[in-house]
């Protein structure tokens, strides 16, 4: 009797968060972990993913070939779901690790470290603590920022910046780097740092972004360490039973039939690429239009599929563990909208003025050999590659739809394609998906499971990985059209 009552009694003392389904003791807020899911992803069945991988021959390939780590890691199961742009992506990031290039091996993974740690990526941070010290790094390193060289910690600035808010970035950084004496940076390791910044920035968004789970690990007793892929929920802000009552079924979201849904998108596609064929939209109207854009996306938080909370809770609440923290200085700095309300700010970036094909390329490839021919490989693979699908429909052309996603991406860091009509984005990019594409972009550690699954629900999992591939290069070139433009001025 007792016994149970007792039971009964410690049960009442927990709930479980609906959202991220962690354990939760209510009068201390003290998150118990639980097993995690099986397979490379929490978000997609590990059946998907298998049967993708033992189908092709190319990803084993490809990973003997290519894979730093020299296994089949989770990132690469769930990329190999598109293989074609998989060896684009492992081509590019061996070079980078690996390949003859002006840093040494070991400052390339404590570069790679600092990077996921803007993010509190823990996934890859622990991927490249173990490929640091197999590269011979120093192990003292790993205690913190303040064992590193001074020219590694120069580094910080830089790298906050091109994680949260690229388009700060100045000539002036790029000359305090360069010119610190004993401590600075060549023009080429700049560029090989910088690269490998943007390149895990945009990475951690794809891990969060796809629920990359942590790796077994042999040395961990029950199989895995228990890392959860996102730290951030709600139920780190407000513990208590309200958070059962918050759905996505509430009314940002609206609750409507997931297969019309699909064919209103794809009749909207139609229209789109009709109009366009007479369209006679004035330039005024375009910069209008990519305004009205921009200060739309303000209103799009993450905050909001949890609409109880105002976006102001969100802004210091995101824990950040010890062993995150130890890379990283200033750990409450983060992405702010480049259109801020009621505040004047940075001038447009106009791609036309400084584009990656006419400017970033060429400078990339001259000071860091024939990373540029990678990269733009990369680029050009993500944002081409169809397979003329959308969910159960063939031969589809989503020409449109792809173009919206990216430059949707770009349009928060503040650039704009003067050719290109954002009413587009608007007409395309549900605001679930768009609520999803800023989380992943802007803040991928507060990704949730339920963001994931709140938009194109009749789409496959193996169409919305190629949502994140789009999201994550789409980051990347961005950041390093901020960095590369305030070097092109610095040698001007």
């Amino acid at each position: 009797m007792n016994r149970g009552g007792s039971s009964a009694s410690a049960s009442a003392n927990y709930l479980l968060c609906t959202n991220c389904r962690k354990v939760l003791r209510k009068d201390k807020r003290i998150r118990v972990s639980q097993p995690l899911t099986r397979g490379p992803s929490a978000f997609i069945p590990e059946k998907e993913v298998v049967q993708a991988n033992t189908a092709d021959e190319r990803t084993n390939f490809l990973v003997e070939e290519y894979s730093t780590s020299g296994r089949l890691d989770n990132i690469t199961q769930v990329m190999s779901l598109h293989t074609q742009y998989l060896e684009s992506f492992l081509r590019s990031q061996f070079y980078m690790l690996r390949m003859d290039g002006p840093l040494p091996l070991p400052d390339r993974h404590y570069i790679a470290i600092m990077a996921a740690a803007r993010h509190q990526c823990s996934y890859l941070i622990n991927m490249h603590v173990d490929e640091f010290l197999k590269t011979g790094g120093i192990a003292e390193w790993l205690n913190g920022l303040e064992y590193v060289p001074q020219r590694l910690r120069n580094l910080n600035e830089i790298n906050k910046l091109l994680a949260h808010r690229p388009w700060l970035i100045t000539k002036e950084h790029i000359q305090k780097l360069v010119k610190t004496g004993e401590n600075n940076w060549s023009l080429p390791e700049l560029v090989h740092a910088v690269v490998l910044l943007a390149h895990y920035h945009a990475l951690a968004s794809f891990v969060f972004g796809s629920g990359i789970n942590p790796e077994r690990d042999p040395g961990i007793a029950n199989g895995f360490r228990l890392i959860s892929v996102s730290s951030f929920c709600v139920c780190d802000l407000a513990n208590d039973n309200s958070i059962e009552n918050t759905s996505l079924a509430g009314s940002n979201f609206g609750i409507v039939d997931s297969l019309g849904e699909l064919e209103a998108l794809m009749e909207r596609m139609k229209r789109l690429q009709e109009d366009r064929e007479e369209d006679e939209t004035t330039r005024e109207e375009m910069t209008t239009r990519f305004e009205k854009e921009k200060k739309e996306s303000l209103f799009v938080v993450p905050g909001e599929t949890l609409h109880a909370f105002p976006h102001s809770d969100f802004e210091d609440d995101v824990i950040v563990t010890a062993d995150v923290s130890r890379y990283i200085e200033d750990p409450s700095f983060g992405y702010e909208d480049f259109a801020r309300r009621g505040e004047e700010h940075l001038p447009t970036f106009r791609a036309q003025d400084y584009t990656w094909e006419n400017h970033g390329f060429s400078l990339v490839n001259r000071l860091y050999s024939d990373i540029g021919h990678l990269l733009d490989e990369k680029f050009r693979m993500v944002y081409n590659l169809t397979y003329n699908t959308m969910a159960t429909h063939e031969d589809v052309d989503t020409t449109t739809l792809r173009r919206a996603l990216f430059n949707y991406v770009h349009c928060m860091f503040g650039i704009r394609y003067d050719d290109y009509d954002y009413g587009e984005v608007n007409q395309l990019l549900e605001r679930s998906l768009k609520v999803y594409i800023k989380t992943v972009t802007c803040y991928p550690e507060r990704t949730t499971k339920r963001m994931y699954d709140s938009y194109w629900r009749q789409f496959t999992h193996s169409e919305k990985v190629h949502v994140n591939l789009l999201l994550m290069e789409a980051r990347m070139q961005a950041e390093l059209l901020y960095a590369l433009r305030a070097i092109t001025r610095h040698l001007t």
